[in-house]
């Protein structure tokens, strides 16, 4: 990113207010459904608000319904059932001043290779019945580290550098809400944290942001809340921390100081396991037990002292965000 940006450079994410959760949602899905002519049901009475100024990360496996739903959203694939709101415009009713406050980046490197930058960013500002500003489109070219690329056509770009357009190109009308519907997809990693950098500025600025990824650290790093899609339902819609804290797991790891050939009865009935050789104990809780995770951990230590076995060392680790996409998304058994 170059030092040029949408926003202040002393802005910083703690200077924004935290989305309105009792306010009028910028965007409202009510019992969406989709299915196609071969019987084929991709969503599922979908209901969801996003709010003004939030980062709301939308996760699945593929074929769960993620690209359906924004294309929906965004006014490319109609609905079987169900409304759409955006700004409490109607996506059907209402669907040119709806599309307008909405800018897609889609997972398709799909550009006009032979337009130059300038000129496509300038013409899709067009589409929606904008007025030229050159201001506003430099602005974005520089904040994508495109303005140098401005004259150049679109065939002469690496990848990296047409995803770039692709988002000059949603951001040419300044939408109110963005969607990135695998926006790192085939990037190298220092483009993705320059993405990241970019959408931390837009939200600073007020733009919401919907985004799906295959990558779950992007989840972790910058959403506020998270919904999880399987099969067109939407399962689960929760702010990440909460989630996290409501999910998630944490491993306790002890280094023996001399290894164990074999686990002893009152040790095991802790639920704790024997790894490296007899060198490590590894103990899983969940954070939601019932029983305190402080105390179960004071039973187990007091237990280790009875039979005589030292540690050298303790540690423990939480589930990550992807651990716990993992345990929703996999199938029954």
């Amino acid at each position: 990113m170059t030092d040029t940006s949408l926003s202040a450079q002393s802005a910083s994410r703690s200077c924004v207010p935290d989305p309105v959760i009792g306010a009028q949602p910028v965007l409202s899905v009510r019992n969406l459904s989709k299915v196609y002519k071969t019987g084929h049901r991709a969503l599922k009475e979908i209901s969801l608000d996003i709010h003004k100024g939030e980062i709301f990360a939308l996760l699945g496996p593929n074929g769960a319904g993620k690209t359906t739903l924004i294309s929906i959203i965004c006014g490319l694939v109609n609905a079987s059932n169900g409304t759409v709101t955006v700004a409490g415009q109607d996506t059907v009713v209402d669907y040119r001043a709806a599309r307008s406050r909405i800018g897609l980046v889609p997972q398709e490197l799909t550009t006009d290779a032979f337009e130059t930058v300038w000129d496509t960013t300038s013409f899709s500002r067009g589409l929606f019945g904008k007025p030229a500003n050159p201001a506003h489109i430099e602005k974005v070219l520089r904040a994508l580290s495109l303005w140098e690329k401005k004259d150049a056509r679109i065939r002469t770009l690496s990848g990296g550098m047409k995803r770039r357009v692709l988002i000059a190109k949603a951001l040419a009308h300044e939408p109110e809400v963005l969607f990135l519907d695998e926006p790192s997809a085939g990037v190298d990693v220092e483009l993705r944290r320059d993405m990241w950098e970019l959408v931390r500025r837009l939200r600073e600025e007020g733009t919401t942001i919907i985004l799906t990824t295959h990558y779950i650290e992007e989840a972790e790093e910058m959403a506020d809340r998270v919904g999880v899609i399987r099969r067109g339902e939407l399962i689960l819609v929760e702010d990440k921390v909460e989630l996290m804290r409501k999910l998630g797991q944490k491993r306790l790891t002890m280094d023996l100081a001399a290894p164990l050939a074999a686990l002893p009865p009152t040790i095991a009935a802790h639920g704790v396991k024997l790894e490296e050789g007899g060198q490590q104990l590894t103990y899983i809780y969940d954070t939601r037990m019932e029983r305190s995770p402080g105390a179960a951990i004071a039973a187990l230590l007091a237990t280790l002292s009875a039979e005589g076995i030292i540690f050298d060392d303790l540690h423990t680790e939480q589930s990550s965000l992807e651990d716990i996409f993992v345990s929703l998304v996999r199938p029954a058994p």
